[in-house]
This record gives C-alpha cells, structure tokens and sequence, in this order.
C-alpha cells in the first residue's frame, strides 16, 4: 500500500491483539490484490443491551486506482458480532468478495452488453497504436491499440464498432473496442 494502514477504534479502548489481527487481514488483502493504495479500518461499539453484550461494527474503506471499496458489515445474526474477531472476520471475508468482484471487472470477465455503445471508426494511426470512434452524436472517443478485441490492423476506416466507454484523467476513452 502507498498510503500507511489507518485503523480508529469508537466507543472501545485501543487493543494491541484487534489491531494485530485487524493488520493480518489487511496484509492478506494486500497480497491479494496488489494495487490498493490505502486502507482505513473503523472498530466501534454499540450500547451495551441488557439481554446481549457489545455490539461490534467493522468498517473497512480500500482505495485502489480506479475505485474506493466501502465495506460495512451490518450484524445480522446479532449474537455473531458480540465477538469482536468474528466481526472482523465476517468484514474482511466481505471485502475479499468485492475485490474479487472489482478484479473481475478489471480483466474484463464481468459482462457489459448493458455497457456499451455503438459507433464507427473516425480515425486510425497505426504508427502511433491508437485510434479514434466517432459517436452517434458526433463525438471522437480515443482507443488504444491493446483496448481492441481481435487484431487492430483489420480495422479500417468506418468499420462499425462497440465499445466500453471510460473516464480517464485525461478524458474520455474506449477501454474495450469490439470490431
């Protein structure tokens, strides 16, 4: 991670052995996925019931690149987080979940038929490994050689296309192109 482990406790005293375990799980996920840059954990504690013990709340927010990851496990099967290591468990189990599902989406393994839009090929620059779409309404979208699905020399000039559009820091762009 670029940015150091940021780990609160609310309503409960600081503990060495929940901020060990808590640093353990957050090196699994770091050995996971490899581009998270921060991680901020929250422990809290509700109101002491007269029926239950402490209720614990974990909060984990990961921040990679493209997206930030809130995870938030609100306690179902209340008498499963009055143990503060299962509720630990239980969010960083959660948070494997979404990075799984974002690593997915990442490689490209996740349909998004609902995803993508139609145009045709404006321009292409073979010398320099780009190209661009014209949209339905007129605008040019850039693409990248390695954005296109198949070979990038078969396409030509007013090819049809579809594409997945993405929002880059630089502007708008085709992160999959589908001759």
């Amino acid at each position: 991670m670029q940015i150091p482990l940021q780990i609160t406790f609310r309503g409960i005293p600081h503990s060495e052995a929940v901020e060990a375990r808590i640093r353990e799980k957050v090196a699994k996920l770091d050995r996971f996925h490899s581009h998270i840059m921060s991680c901020r954990v929250a422990v809290e504690s509700e109101h002491q019931h007269h029926h239950q013990g402490n209720q614990y709340h974990i909060r984990v927010d990961i921040t990679t690149p493209r997206k930030e990851l809130v995870i938030s496990r609100e306690h179902h099967d209340k008498q499963a987080h009055e143990d503060i290591y299962v509720a630990i468990r239980d969010a960083f189990r959660a948070a494997v979940r979404q990075l799984e599902d974002y690593a997915r989406v990442q490689r490209g393994e996740v349909k998004t038929h609902d995803l993508q839009k139609t145009g045709t090929v404006a321009r292409l620059l073979p010398e320099q490994d780009h190209g661009f779409i014209e949209t339905v309404d007129g605008r040019e979208i850039y693409f990248h050689r390695n954005s296109v699905v198949g070979e990038f020399d078969q396409l030509e000039l007013g090819c049809p296309v579809r594409y997945v559009l993405e929002e880059d820091d630089i502007g708008p762009r085709a992160s999959t192109v589908y001759p």
